[in-house]
């Protein structure tokens, strides 16, 4: 589909007019003091720059899945209502003009509220609504933002739209176009903010976006746009920034601070690369990170080039922190020079909602409410993922089953029809739950609360084995004859539940006794072992099969069908068109974890 993208020559043009200003306040008390002539103190100015990121769709401190408040076990408060009370605050404090409120990417893509925009009443409709996200940064006065991997998620029409709808530019110097190589979106944004000493400051907003888009969003962007390593395109547009004059460089960068990447060797570029773009590109400031979904008040990088340190913060996910970046310039040599920069992040639970922007999207949240609380079915027993870390429970093998009917139907009186289809799926969130009675959207949404759609890949018994010993990393090696502790059981080596698969249409155990590599026990298909050679369908997710999470094989198999709707949405009409679920025709223990033989439990 076309990008119906404005040129570059346009977008820098707009990036070179469009200058933001801001105005002159007071400076710390006698710094524009007059002394004797030659004893006259250097001049001097200090502001403050706000960062969120991975908002994902938050405006209100609220959870569709659950249709109440949104709490969690330390307490933590979302969205961007209290993160405008906490703007506001600072804004007060500091003085307006001596702040930027910028953000570093995966804004339209994550709770139901941006869904319902994207999908239900779609923002690119003739005379469609504006994003609820557009409108409250846009009230809240965001002055840039860098893009997300998650931006691309319901394609580039829809982003193109959202950024029509903001009046702040959305920035990513190495998302390029695929035929020009010339970026598709601003790199960059310029700030002016005025002092009272005579010259302003010239501070610039770099935006950096995931090369992994071109792996997770293959389906949206192959062939429209590439996206080159952070540090290779940081290395090409900072020394542009100093040369048109800018006194401060900031970075955001939808990357995450480790060095590491999810998805191995598919692209020569890393995932999480904001440390190393501190490390190895001199003349950057301070980093706002993102993506990693961490918690990072100040940390330091020094340059290996100049030495100098950089600042790198990382706000947590949803607007659960709100990061500042206090700077104190000194002008020396006819010209602003950093002399020190700070990061701290406030946490957005001390603060009310702002009621400027929960009056401004009420009618879109009391919408998505009503939405999402629609009866589809009724299911004979209640469900949880409560237990489904460690234990195959009903809740995950409906999905499964869901996942494996509809791959079944998909292929029926083809060429693969009469190879067995198996599935794979993942425990996203361990608060998910289908009640007994009444079974509404939001029930069965919060299974399932990524937009993964679905595919059928072929794969052999061997490479099934491997892909399951792969997955039972996620266990913590615990010796036979202990207690189990299930608090400290899963997530070793910082693996995520949403990257931990079990598997249906097999049974296996799972010895957590042995290290990582060698767990996959009695691993059989129909009551007998598998046969390694033996050809298998598997019904897999599009992030999975993309080579997210980098599990082996799967990302370099045979295709064999791909759906472009949302496994979420294929459950909920899985859901409408049975009008009952029952456990009883698709639950089975299919796997189980062991410690030498012994059930853990």
């Amino acid at each position: 589909m076309p990008l119906n993208r404005r040129t570059f020559l346009e977008r820098s043009a707009a990036a070179g007019a469009g200058v933001a200003v801001a105005g002159a306040t007071a400076l710390p008390a006698g710094a524009a003091e007059q002394g004797h002539s030659h004893e006259r103190p250097p001049k001097r100015y200090s502001f403050t720059v706000m960062g969120t990121t991975d908002l994902h769709g938050n405006v209100f401190n609220w959870d569709y899945f659950t249709d109440k408040e949104f709490d969690d076990k330390t307490h933590n408060d979302v969205g961007l209502a209290k993160i405008s009370t906490l703007v506001e605050k600072i804004r007060k404090e500091k003085g307006r003009r001596n702040t930027l409120l910028i953000d570093a990417g995966d804004t339209i893509q994550g709770t139901q509220l941006s869904y319902y925009y994207a999908k239900v009443d779609p923002i690119t409709a003739k005379r469609g609504p504006v994003h609820p996200m557009a409108q409250a940064m846009n009230a809240i006065g965001y002055d840039a933002a860098a893009l997300g991997n998650h931006e691309f998620n319901y394609g580039i029409p829809v982003l193109r739209k959202f950024e029509e709808q903001c009046d702040f530019p959305l920035l990513g110097a190495n998302a390029l176009d695929a035929k020009t190589l010339r970026p598709a979106f601003r790199p960059y944004s310029m700030h002016r903010l005025r002092t009272p000493c005579g010259r302003d400051v010239k501070l610039a907003v770099l935006g950096l976006t995931n090369p992994g888009i071109a792996i997770w969003d293959k389906a949206n962007v192959q062939g429209k746009m590439t996206f080159p390593g952070l540090e290779e395109q940081a290395a090409k547009w900072v020394p542009k920034l100093r040369s048109m004059g800018a006194d401060v460089v900031i970075v955001s960068a939808h990357s995450g601070s480790s060095g590491t990447s999810s998805y191995g060797d598919q692209l020569p570029y890393i995932e999480n690369a904001a440390g190393l773009v501190a490390e190895q590109v001199p003349g950057i400031d301070a980093i706002l990170v993102g993506h990693a979904h961490t918690e990072i008040a100040e940390y330091f990088v020094a340059n290996k080039e100049t030495g100098k340190k950089v600042v790198l913060s990382e706000p947590l996910k949803w607007g659960q922190r709100l990061t500042l970046f206090d700077f104190d310039l000194v002008w020396e040599k006819g010209r602003w020079t950093v002399e020190k920069v700070g990061a701290q992040v406030l946490n957005s639970n001390t603060a009310d909602e702002d009621p400027k922007i929960t009056g401004l999207l009420g009618d879109e949240h009391k919408k998505v409410v009503a939405y999402v609380n629609q009866v589809i079915g009724t299911s004979t027993t209640a469900m949880t993922t409560a237990d489904a870390p460690w234990k195959d429970e009903p809740i995950i093998d409906l999905i499964n089953h869901v996942q494996a009917e509809t791959v079944k139907a998909a292929l029926a009186g083809g060429q693969y029809a009469t190879l067995p289809v198996l599935s794979q799926a993942s425990c996203f969130s361990r608060t998910a739950a289908i009640p007994a009675g009444q079974v509404t959207i939001r029930d069965a949404a919060g299974l399932y609360v990524f937009e993964n759609t679905l595919e059928a890949r072929l794969l052999t018994g061997g490479q099934l084995k491997d892909y399951l010993e792969f997955s039972a990393r996620y266990y913590v090696q615990t010796p036979a004859g202990g207690p189990v502790d299930t608090a400290k059981l899963t997530n070793a080596d910082n693996t995520p539940d949403y990257n931990y698969d079990a598997v249906s249409g097999l049974t296996y155990e799972i010895d957590i006794a042995k290290p990582a590599g060698s767990r996959i026990v009695n691993l059989s298909f129909d009551g007998k072992p598998i046969d390694v050679a033996a050809q298998f369908v598997l019904a897999v997710n599009n992030y999975r099969a993309s080579g997210g999470g980098n599990f082996p094989h799967v990302a370099k198999s045979q295709q064999l069908w791909a759906n472009s709707e949302e496994i979420r949405n294929t459950i909920i009409n899985w859901v409408k068109a049975k009008g009952t679920v029952d456990p009883a025709q698709f639950a089975a223990v299919g796997w189980k974890l062991t410690r030498d033989g012994a059930p853990v439990f």
